[in-house]
């Protein structure tokens, strides 16, 4: 028998509760920015459960309200994702400049949607179900895309006994901390509804061109058939792990105990344990080169640095040194995490300031096909707030995200349920996942996820 399928509903467009002078004006990405055209849209959401008051009728059209209303505001404030991409060509001389209409769109989208299962639906089986794929829009789309649909989408999915907020933001226009940022403006705008608010992380949208550039920056291109690449992910499972704070303290113990220091993190601990064991799971020969990649927030890196609530990309693949599987699994986790902690230490404002001068130089559209298949690339991060987020609903029981960005070796990392804790979202082919959960070192360190808040 087929699983229930999500029912779409309604949808509809929310505009800025008031246009302000700077809206007008077209919103310029910068070469980071730009480098995401081909990638797909972040889908981040949160499963609530519903309160006693769900019992009334109204309670739903309520909720509905308060959050088309709250949304509005809050696009006052990020008004770019409410706009639309637009693009300029010359021939003498040659321009192909990719930029944001932030007037002429209908708005973002929101979405009401309904799917007749329960939230142990969702969270019990062992992979995360389908389904959860449904909670979003943009399916498959990629950042282009924002030419002709919008550059964010709220979909609101009613479940039995629950109520799933999806998000789906155009990655160009920003990062995971841009987009953790307005999540958590949303939140607090909902729950001061009625009241004067002063934000309190307001972004900022000044544009961060490197010195002497900008802010028009033109691609080499003449069609976006040069660079949109529409990557589908070969067969995945995809498992949530959970890491509780005593198991962290462990491994980082362990790592710092076996190379007898004080300076690997809790993070690159954990990061070393996931590229180790992914490794022995996927059986790689012993003189194939791997490594481990950590998505780095670029913003207090930089010299002067850019502001916390920078809206936009500044963030850097940061990549261990190739080491062979054969040597990384010969050796312990000390070894591993050292070989992280040096990679992290090395990204400083140099190390960005080349990086950068590169991307203007020759600007670059990434395609998500040229990911190294033997390496690991830890995403996302447990800093990102986002059990802040409630809407009347209390404390979410879980976040989920959608099909966008993943592949083999892709792991996300989330805030856990309970302080200190971390989980991870990890996408694998189905014979390196059955390796992975017969794993002794990791399956120690890992308990199944665990929502009971």
């Amino acid at each position: 028998m087929a699983s229930p399928s999500v029912r779409h509903l309604s949808e509809c467009f929310i505009r800025p509760h008031h246009v302000s002078e700077e809206s007008k004006q077209p919103f310029y990405l910068t070469p980071s920015d730009l480098a995401m055209l081909s990638a797909h849209y972040i889908q981040k959401g949160l499963l609530f459960t519903k309160p006693p008051e769900a019992s009334n009728p109204s309670f739903l059209d309520t909720l509905l309200a308060k959050l088309k209303h709250s949304l509005s505001l809050a696009l006052v404030h990020f008004y770019p994702i409410a706009g639309r991409l637009v693009t300029k060509k010359e021939q003498d001389p040659p321009v192909y400049l990719v930029y944001v209409d932030c007037s002429n769109s209908p708005g973002a989208k929101f979405i009401h949607a309904s799917l007749e299962m329960s939230i142990s639906d969702i969270l019990s089986p062992t992979d995360v179900p389908l389904v959860v794929q449904s909670f979003f829009d943009h399916d498959r789309a990629v950042n282009h895309d924002g030419h002709t649909t919008s550059l964010l989408t709220a979909k609101v999915t009613e479940l039995v006994d629950g109520v799933f907020i999806g998000l789906s933001m155009n990655h160009c226009l920003g990062d995971g901390t841009s987009y953790w940022n307005f999540f958590n403006t949303w939140s607090e705008i909902f729950q001061a509804q009625g009241s004067n608010i002063t934000l309190s992380n307001p972004p900022v949208l000044d544009r961060c061109f490197p010195e002497g550039h900008g802010p028009i920056i033109s691609l080499p291109f003449t069609d976006p058939s040069e660079f949109i690449d529409r990557f589908e992910a070969p067969k995945l499972r995809e498992r949530m792990f959970h890491f509780s704070s005593e198991s962290l303290a462990n491994l980082k113990a362990k790592a710092n105990s076996e190379c007898n220091t004080r300076k690997i993190s809790t993070f690159q601990a954990l990061s070393a344990l996931v590229w180790r064991t992914i490794t022995r799971a996927r059986f790689l020969p012993p003189d194939q080169e791997t490594s481990c990649r950590l998505a780095a927030n670029n913003r207090a890196r930089l010299d002067p640095p850019l502001a916390p609530n920078y809206f936009g990309n500044s963030v850097y693949p940061i990549t261990s040194k190739p080491i062979k599987a054969g040597e990384l699994l010969d050796h312990g986790l000390g070894w591993a995490a050292f070989k992280v902690h040096r990679a992290v230490v090395n990204l400083n404002h140099q190390a960005l300031k080349g990086f950068l001068d590169h991307l203007l130089k020759s600007p670059t559209v990434f395609s998500l096909r040229y990911f190294d298949p033997f390496s690991v690339m830890m995403g996302s991060s447990p800093r990102f707030d986002m059990y802040r987020n409630e809407f009347g609903m209390g404390k979410a029981v879980a976040l989920r995200s959608g099909y966008a960005n993943k592949f083999s070796g892709k792991v996300s990392s989330f805030q856990g349920g309970e302080a200190g804790s971390i989980d991870l979202e990890v996408c694998l082919p189905p014979e390196a996942m059955r390796a992975l959960e017969s794993d002794v070192e990791f399956m120690e360190a890992a308990s199944v996820a665990s929502y009971d808040q």
